[in-house]
């Protein structure tokens, strides 16, 4: 199946920063059976991330802030890139910035990589320049960070969209008008975790993104509303732990699924997940995937 020119395998993806850069699950799961893997944000300088505690389990899910910790795009390039280009499935690279020049520059230098077919824009990035609001919660910042991208990257652009927002259909017809091939929702909410005995914040910057089960009733409704409202291919994800999970995002209109939160608990749930999307089809007569999206 393909998500623009990105050729898949199957529709089962993992998400970023929960699969490391795929290799340090190669111990747990055969990473050529997965249809793609989105490694961990990467942006134009290295960035520390925010202090510990930054990660937190929740009854349903968990929080986390860990801050787009990463050594850059070149240390990317250098050291990383070899390591995982020979990986027989599509590796795809989440590209994080803090200004629309930054996104551009690093999404330019991992264009030039042969190994690396496409790239996911994590818009829910403050914008330094307009006072950190971040770029995806208004459909004039993501449209800037997608024309500059586009103007500086030929290949597959997926942008991921952040559910913290008033329209999320709003945002996503701005990123298609501006050059997106396909978009990927839903990232984290936002959310806060108290330790009552310490009467303390657990997170040290008080507030993280929630993901996990939780957040899966919120990302189903915005995926359908945004299928129905673009044209270009959506991919879900968002609390999706199985095949029946997935099956309901493709129901909903995804053409494809990324599973993240999950990974923690069973490293090889997305291969679990492809074959039960497999066992739905011949249960129920389908003879493709595509034959699926959309159809609820």
């Amino acid at each position: 199946m393909n998500i623009g020119n990105l050729q898949l395998k199957n529709p089962v993806m993992t998400a970023s920063g929960t699969f490391g850069y795929g290799l340090e699950y190669a111990d747990f799961v055969d990473l050529a059976d997965i249809g793609g893997i989105i490694v961990k944000g990467t942006t134009l300088n290295p960035r520390e991330g925010n202090p510990y505690p930054r990660m937190a389990e929740t009854a349903q899910g968990m929080l986390n802030c860990v801050g787009l910790q990463n050594k850059g795009v070149d240390h990317f390039c250098t050291h990383i890139y070899p390591m995982i280009k020979d990986v027989d499935t599509a590796m795809i690279v989440n590209v994080s910035g803090s200004s629309p020049e930054d996104y551009a520059e690093c999404a330019a230098r991992i264009g030039e990589l042969p190994g690396i077919p496409a790239i996911e824009l994590n818009i829910s990035c403050p914008n330094v320049k307009q006072g950190g609001m971040a770029f995806g919660t208004s459909p004039e910042g993501a449209a800037s960070v997608v024309r500059a991208v586009r103007e500086a990257y030929d290949k597959t652009l997926i942008v991921k969209l952040s559910p913290n927002v008033t329209s999320i259909t709003d945002i996503a017809l701005a990123v298609q008008d501006a050059g997106a091939d396909a978009v990927s929702l839903i990232n984290t909410l936002m959310g806060m975790a108290i330790d009552a005995e310490r009467r303390k914040l657990v997170l040290s910057i008080g507030t993280g993104g929630l993901s996990g089960p939780a957040v899966k009733p919120v990302a189903l409704r915005m995926v359908y509303q945004v299928a129905h409202a673009v044209s270009i291919p959506v991919i879900g994800l968002g609390g999706i732990s199985s095949a029946t999970d997935a099956v309901e995002f493709l129901l909903a209109g995804a053409s494809a699924v990324q599973i993240g939160t999950a990974n923690f608990i069973d490293p090889s749930v997305s291969v679990k997940v492809a074959r039960g999307i497999d066992d739905y089809l011949n249960r129920h007569g389908f003879a493709r995937v595509q034959d699926i999206v959309g159809l609820l």
